[in-house]
C-alpha cells in the first residue's frame, strides 16, 4: 500500500482505538482503587466510542 495517506475516516479510528485503550487501562486502575465513579466513566466512555465507531464505519460501508 504506497502512497496511501491517513484520511480523515482512519484518523477518526485511531482516535477512538486509542480512547478506548486508554478507557480500558483506567477501568485496570478503578478497580485497583475501588473507585465505582472512575469505572463507571470509563464503561461510559468505552461505550460511546464503541458506539461512534459503529456508526463511522456504517457510514464509510454506505459512501
Amino acid at each position: 500500500m504506497e502512497g496511501e495517506t491517513m484520511n480523515w475516516e482512519k484518523v477518526c479510528f485511531l482516535f477512538l482505538a486509542v480512547f478506548a485503550t486508554l478507557c480500558i487501562a483506567s477501568l485496570g486502575v478503578a478497580v485497583a482503587e475501588r473507585s465505582f465513579l472512575i469505572a463507571a466513566f470509563c464503561l461510559i466512555g468505552l461505550y460511546s466510542t464503541f458506539l461512534l465507531s459503529r456508526k463511522l464505519r456504517a457510514r464509510a460501508e454506505t459512501d
